[in-house]
């Protein structure tokens, strides 16, 4: 059992370009700040058939709480709503988290605006 959360980085080789390298060291960075234990880093090419469905089965195996993407381009132009419900999707840049669900709020305690 693993002490920390697991997360997937992903990239598409077509999108990261000459940049890969770095997206991935970005990814590394990311997962070990956030307190990550990285599983592994998914990359896909253009011609990748369902991508989003074979990086949902690579959560899905990897029991991944989250998954590490350089940016949302990744994706094409959002990120995907099917896999926000199976893990959270952080961007490297710029840094946003498409979390699973929001907290409701706690009885009691009001918010501060």
């Amino acid at each position: 059992m693993r002490s920390r959360p697991t997360a997937l980085g992903y990239l598409r080789r077509d999108v990261s370009g000459i940049s890969q390298t770095w997206h991935e060291t970005q990814i590394r960075s990311l997962a070990k700040r956030l307190g990550y234990d990285l599983a592994k880093t998914v990359v896909f090419g253009p011609w990748t058939d369902n991508p989003v469905v074979q990086l949902m089965n690579q959560v899905w195996d990897a029991d991944a709480k989250a998954v590490l993407v350089p940016g949302v381009e990744h994706f094409g132009t959002e990120v995907p709503a099917e896999l926000v419900k199976l893990a959270d999707v952080i961007t490297v840049t710029p840094e946003v988290t498409y979390a699973r669900s929001i907290l409701p709020p706690i009885k009691g305690h009001s918010s501060c605006v």
